[in-house]
Protein backbone atom coordinates (compact mmCIF):
# COMPACT_ATOMS: atom_id res chain seq x y z
CA UNK A 1 0.00 0.00 0.00
CA UNK A 2 0.97 3.53 -0.45
CA UNK A 3 -0.18 6.89 -0.38
CA UNK A 4 -1.64 8.93 -3.43
CA UNK A 5 0.21 12.09 -4.82
CA UNK A 6 -1.41 15.40 -4.93
CA UNK A 7 -1.79 15.04 -8.56
CA UNK A 8 -4.11 11.84 -8.08
CA UNK A 9 -6.05 13.60 -5.37
CA UNK A 10 -6.98 16.07 -7.61
CA UNK A 11 -8.11 14.06 -10.41
CA UNK A 12 -10.45 12.07 -7.77
CA UNK A 13 -12.38 15.46 -7.65
CA UNK A 14 -12.38 16.62 -11.06
CA UNK A 15 -16.37 16.53 -12.06
CA UNK A 16 -15.79 16.25 -16.03
CA UNK A 17 -13.62 12.97 -15.24
CA UNK A 18 -15.93 11.28 -12.99
CA UNK A 19 -17.05 8.70 -15.66
CA UNK A 20 -13.53 8.05 -16.68
CA UNK A 21 -12.00 8.19 -13.12
CA UNK A 22 -15.21 5.40 -11.91
CA UNK A 23 -13.75 3.13 -14.33
CA UNK A 24 -9.92 3.07 -13.71
CA UNK A 25 -9.88 4.01 -9.96
CA UNK A 26 -13.33 3.18 -8.08
CA UNK A 27 -12.04 0.07 -7.35
CA UNK A 28 -8.91 1.01 -5.71
CA UNK A 29 -9.37 4.04 -4.09
CA UNK A 30 -11.78 5.02 -1.03
CA UNK A 31 -12.85 8.30 -0.12
CA UNK A 32 -15.50 9.88 1.81
CA UNK A 33 -14.71 13.37 1.44
CA UNK A 34 -17.41 15.33 -0.58
CA UNK A 35 -16.52 16.72 -4.23
CA UNK A 36 -15.32 20.01 -4.42
CA UNK A 37 -16.52 21.45 -7.54
CA UNK A 38 -14.07 24.89 -7.80
CA UNK A 39 -11.31 22.03 -8.50
CA UNK A 40 -12.77 22.17 -12.12
CA UNK A 41 -12.60 26.05 -12.78
CA UNK A 42 -8.85 25.97 -14.14
CA UNK A 43 -7.71 29.28 -16.21
CA UNK A 44 -3.94 29.59 -17.76
CA UNK A 45 -2.65 31.38 -14.96
CA UNK A 46 0.29 28.67 -13.27
CA UNK A 47 -0.41 29.95 -9.60
CA UNK A 48 -3.94 28.89 -10.42
CA UNK A 49 -3.63 25.54 -11.59
CA UNK A 50 -1.06 24.96 -9.28
CA UNK A 51 -3.51 25.20 -6.05
CA UNK A 52 -5.65 23.21 -7.64
CA UNK A 53 -3.51 20.56 -8.17
CA UNK A 54 -2.08 20.48 -4.35
CA UNK A 55 -5.69 21.42 -3.04
CA UNK A 56 -5.61 18.22 -0.51
CA UNK A 57 -9.41 17.33 0.44
CA UNK A 58 -7.32 14.13 2.85
CA UNK A 59 -4.04 14.09 4.67
CA UNK A 60 -3.61 11.30 2.74
CA UNK A 61 -5.15 8.21 0.64
CA UNK A 62 -4.72 4.58 -0.21
CA UNK A 63 -3.80 3.39 -3.27
CA UNK A 64 -3.61 -0.02 -4.57
CA UNK A 65 -1.94 -1.48 -7.07
CA UNK A 66 -3.82 -0.92 -10.56
CA UNK A 67 -2.78 -3.97 -12.00
CA UNK A 68 -0.11 -6.90 -12.62
CA UNK A 69 0.21 -5.78 -15.64
CA UNK A 70 0.74 -1.83 -15.18
CA UNK A 71 3.50 -3.18 -12.69
CA UNK A 72 5.26 -5.79 -15.72
CA UNK A 73 8.28 -4.29 -16.95
CA UNK A 74 7.21 -5.13 -20.45
CA UNK A 75 4.17 -2.85 -20.42
CA UNK A 76 6.18 -0.17 -18.35
CA UNK A 77 9.07 -0.32 -21.45
CA UNK A 78 6.69 -0.73 -24.28
CA UNK A 79 7.87 -4.48 -25.43
CA UNK A 80 4.30 -5.00 -25.94
CA UNK A 81 1.63 -5.45 -29.24
CA UNK A 82 -0.98 -2.89 -28.49
CA UNK A 83 -3.22 -4.60 -30.59
CA UNK A 84 -3.46 -7.35 -28.39
CA UNK A 85 -4.13 -5.74 -25.24
CA UNK A 86 -7.78 -4.80 -24.40
CA UNK A 87 -6.70 -1.60 -22.60
CA UNK A 88 -5.77 -0.45 -26.15
CA UNK A 89 -8.26 0.94 -28.90
CA UNK A 90 -7.10 2.27 -32.36
CA UNK A 91 -7.78 5.85 -33.15
CA UNK A 92 -10.19 6.52 -35.56
CA UNK A 93 -8.22 8.32 -38.27
CA UNK A 94 -10.37 11.22 -38.38
CA UNK A 95 -8.71 12.21 -35.40
CA UNK A 96 -4.89 11.25 -36.22
CA UNK A 97 -2.52 11.84 -38.84
CA UNK A 98 -1.39 8.65 -38.70
CA UNK A 99 -2.42 4.73 -39.26
CA UNK A 100 -2.89 2.28 -37.39
CA UNK A 101 -2.30 4.46 -34.54
CA UNK A 102 -3.24 2.86 -30.70
CA UNK A 103 -4.25 4.63 -27.71
CA UNK A 104 -5.58 3.28 -24.07
CA UNK A 105 -9.24 3.35 -24.11
CA UNK A 106 -9.55 5.53 -21.06
CA UNK A 107 -6.91 8.59 -22.82
CA UNK A 108 -8.65 8.20 -26.09
CA UNK A 109 -12.04 8.68 -23.82
CA UNK A 110 -10.82 12.01 -22.16
CA UNK A 111 -9.13 12.79 -25.57
CA UNK A 112 -12.35 13.00 -27.35
CA UNK A 113 -14.59 14.89 -24.58
CA UNK A 114 -11.85 17.18 -24.69
CA UNK A 115 -12.07 17.54 -28.65
CA UNK A 116 -15.24 18.03 -28.56
CA UNK A 117 -15.34 21.00 -26.00
CA UNK A 118 -12.50 22.21 -28.06
CA UNK A 119 -14.51 22.69 -31.35
CA UNK A 120 -16.91 24.66 -29.49
CA UNK A 121 -13.96 27.07 -29.97
CA UNK A 122 -13.41 26.38 -33.63
CA UNK A 123 -10.40 24.62 -32.54
CA UNK A 124 -9.19 21.24 -33.91
CA UNK A 125 -7.16 19.12 -32.09
CA UNK A 126 -5.75 16.33 -33.90
CA UNK A 127 -3.22 13.21 -32.42
CA UNK A 128 0.17 12.93 -34.24
CA UNK A 129 1.57 10.29 -32.17
CA UNK A 130 -0.07 8.03 -29.53
CA UNK A 131 1.03 5.03 -28.02
CA UNK A 132 4.75 3.88 -28.91
CA UNK A 133 6.29 0.57 -28.46
CA UNK A 134 10.31 0.15 -28.00
CA UNK A 135 10.65 -1.14 -31.22
CA UNK A 136 9.01 2.18 -32.73
CA UNK A 137 11.24 4.46 -30.10
CA UNK A 138 14.39 2.09 -30.88
CA UNK A 139 14.02 3.45 -34.86
CA UNK A 140 13.40 6.71 -34.14
CA UNK A 141 16.59 6.46 -31.57
CA UNK A 142 19.21 4.42 -33.70
CA UNK A 143 18.61 6.78 -36.89
CA UNK A 144 19.24 10.12 -34.89
CA UNK A 145 22.76 7.35 -33.14
CA UNK A 146 23.59 6.08 -36.72
CA UNK A 147 23.01 9.52 -38.53
CA UNK A 148 20.41 8.73 -40.81
CA UNK A 149 18.49 11.52 -38.62
CA UNK A 150 20.14 14.34 -37.82
CA UNK A 151 19.90 16.39 -34.73
CA UNK A 152 20.27 19.74 -34.34
CA UNK A 153 21.87 20.27 -37.52
CA UNK A 154 24.04 17.56 -37.04
CA UNK A 155 25.15 14.21 -38.34
CA UNK A 156 25.78 12.81 -34.70
CA UNK A 157 27.74 9.47 -36.14
CA UNK A 158 30.24 11.66 -38.30
CA UNK A 159 30.66 14.33 -35.55
CA UNK A 160 29.78 13.44 -32.16
CA UNK A 161 32.23 10.61 -31.33
CA UNK A 162 31.62 10.64 -27.61
CA UNK A 163 28.66 8.03 -26.33
CA UNK A 164 27.47 10.11 -23.73
CA UNK A 165 27.64 13.35 -25.64
CA UNK A 166 25.79 11.75 -28.41
CA UNK A 167 23.04 10.37 -26.33
CA UNK A 168 22.75 14.16 -24.60
CA UNK A 169 21.72 15.29 -27.70
CA UNK A 170 19.40 12.65 -29.13
CA UNK A 171 17.88 13.52 -25.64
CA UNK A 172 17.36 16.75 -26.28
CA UNK A 173 13.36 15.81 -27.91
CA UNK A 174 13.69 11.65 -27.75
CA UNK A 175 13.31 9.20 -25.34
CA UNK A 176 15.70 6.19 -24.97
CA UNK A 177 13.74 3.00 -25.78
CA UNK A 178 12.25 1.84 -22.88
CA UNK A 179 11.68 5.04 -21.13
CA UNK A 180 9.22 7.01 -23.08
CA UNK A 181 6.04 8.18 -21.29
CA UNK A 182 4.34 6.72 -24.68
CA UNK A 183 4.98 3.47 -24.01
CA UNK A 184 2.21 3.59 -21.63
CA UNK A 185 -0.40 4.92 -24.54
CA UNK A 186 -1.47 8.02 -21.51
CA UNK A 187 0.24 10.37 -23.91
CA UNK A 188 0.32 12.21 -27.14
CA UNK A 189 1.17 14.66 -28.85
CA UNK A 190 -1.56 17.17 -30.46
CA UNK A 191 -1.17 18.90 -33.58
CA UNK A 192 2.41 19.73 -34.19
CA UNK A 193 5.85 18.47 -33.28
CA UNK A 194 7.39 21.70 -34.07
CA UNK A 195 7.93 24.59 -31.40
CA UNK A 196 7.56 27.23 -33.75
CA UNK A 197 3.84 26.07 -34.80
CA UNK A 198 2.45 27.10 -31.55
CA UNK A 199 3.93 30.36 -31.04
CA UNK A 200 1.80 31.89 -33.90
CA UNK A 201 -1.31 32.21 -35.40
CA UNK A 202 -3.53 29.03 -35.12
CA UNK A 203 -0.65 26.99 -33.16
CA UNK A 204 -0.45 29.79 -30.31
CA UNK A 205 -4.19 29.73 -30.49
CA UNK A 206 -4.42 26.02 -30.18
CA UNK A 207 -2.00 26.49 -27.26
CA UNK A 208 -3.41 28.97 -25.33
CA UNK A 209 -6.90 26.54 -25.57
CA UNK A 210 -4.45 23.70 -24.11
CA UNK A 211 -2.98 25.03 -21.50
CA UNK A 212 -6.25 26.91 -20.47
CA UNK A 213 -8.56 24.10 -20.41
CA UNK A 214 -6.54 20.94 -20.84
CA UNK A 215 -6.59 20.41 -17.15
CA UNK A 216 -10.25 19.89 -16.91
CA UNK A 217 -9.89 16.68 -18.94
CA UNK A 218 -7.61 15.24 -16.93
CA UNK A 219 -4.36 16.67 -19.29
CA UNK A 220 -1.03 18.14 -18.16
CA UNK A 221 2.00 19.22 -20.29
CA UNK A 222 4.60 17.42 -19.08
CA UNK A 223 7.61 18.85 -20.67
CA UNK A 224 7.53 22.99 -19.47
CA UNK A 225 10.31 25.01 -19.82
CA UNK A 226 13.28 24.02 -18.24
CA UNK A 227 14.49 25.86 -14.81
CA UNK A 228 14.51 25.70 -11.29
CA UNK A 229 11.62 23.81 -11.06
CA UNK A 230 12.37 21.26 -13.93
CA UNK A 231 16.20 21.41 -14.26
CA UNK A 232 16.36 18.16 -15.87
CA UNK A 233 14.80 16.23 -18.52
CA UNK A 234 13.58 17.21 -22.10
CA UNK A 235 13.47 20.15 -23.59
CA UNK A 236 9.58 22.08 -23.60
CA UNK A 237 7.16 20.25 -25.70
CA UNK A 238 3.93 22.40 -26.19
CA UNK A 239 2.48 19.54 -28.17
CA UNK A 240 3.29 16.65 -25.47
CA UNK A 241 0.50 16.09 -23.01
CA UNK A 242 -0.18 13.44 -20.56
CA UNK A 243 -3.31 11.87 -18.85
CA UNK A 244 -2.67 12.61 -15.30
CA UNK A 245 -5.35 9.52 -13.66
CA UNK A 246 -3.52 6.88 -15.39
CA UNK A 247 0.07 7.92 -15.93
CA UNK A 248 1.10 9.22 -12.57
CA UNK A 249 0.67 5.69 -11.43
CA UNK A 250 2.37 4.39 -14.15
CA UNK A 251 5.29 6.88 -13.30
CA UNK A 252 5.04 5.56 -9.64
CA UNK A 253 5.04 1.80 -10.93
CA UNK A 254 7.93 2.45 -13.37
CA UNK A 255 10.42 4.38 -10.38
CA UNK A 256 9.46 1.10 -8.27
CA UNK A 257 10.08 -1.53 -10.75
CA UNK A 258 12.51 -0.43 -13.43
CA UNK A 259 16.35 0.35 -13.24
CA UNK A 260 18.58 2.05 -15.35
CA UNK A 261 19.74 -1.85 -15.85
CA UNK A 262 16.96 -2.64 -17.68
CA UNK A 263 17.43 0.32 -20.40
CA UNK A 264 19.17 -2.04 -22.88
CA UNK A 265 18.54 -3.86 -26.29
CA UNK A 266 19.23 -0.78 -28.70
CA UNK A 267 22.71 0.98 -29.54
CA UNK A 268 23.96 3.29 -27.30
CA UNK A 269 22.34 1.77 -24.33
CA UNK A 270 24.86 1.42 -21.95
CA UNK A 271 24.93 5.41 -21.43
CA UNK A 272 21.92 5.03 -19.35
CA UNK A 273 23.39 4.41 -16.25
CA UNK A 274 26.24 7.73 -16.60
CA UNK A 275 23.21 10.43 -18.07
CA UNK A 276 20.99 9.05 -15.09
CA UNK A 277 18.11 8.41 -17.47
CA UNK A 278 15.52 7.27 -15.18
CA UNK A 279 16.41 9.86 -12.35
CA UNK A 280 16.86 12.90 -14.98
CA UNK A 281 14.03 11.99 -17.60
CA UNK A 282 12.17 10.10 -16.89
CA UNK A 283 11.18 11.69 -13.47
CA UNK A 284 12.45 14.81 -14.95
CA UNK A 285 8.49 16.20 -15.65
CA UNK A 286 6.67 19.57 -15.11
CA UNK A 287 6.17 19.39 -11.22
CA UNK A 288 2.48 20.20 -12.05
CA UNK A 289 1.87 17.40 -13.47
CA UNK A 290 3.52 14.55 -10.65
Amino acid sequence: MRKSTSTQRFYMNMLPLHSVFAFIFFPFFSCNTEVNQSTTQINSSEKQIEQVFEKTLQDSLPVRDISKLFNSKAYLTGKIKYADYPDFVKIDKSHTTKTDEYIRADVYEAFQKMREEALKSGITLTIVSGARNFERQKGIWEAKWNGERKVEGKNLDLEVKDPNERARLILLYSSMPGTSRHHWGTDIDINSLEDAYFLTGKGKTEYAWLRENASRFGFCQVYSPKGTERPYGYEEEKWHWSYMPVASVLLQNYAENVTENDISGFTGATTAVDLKVIERYVKGINPLCK
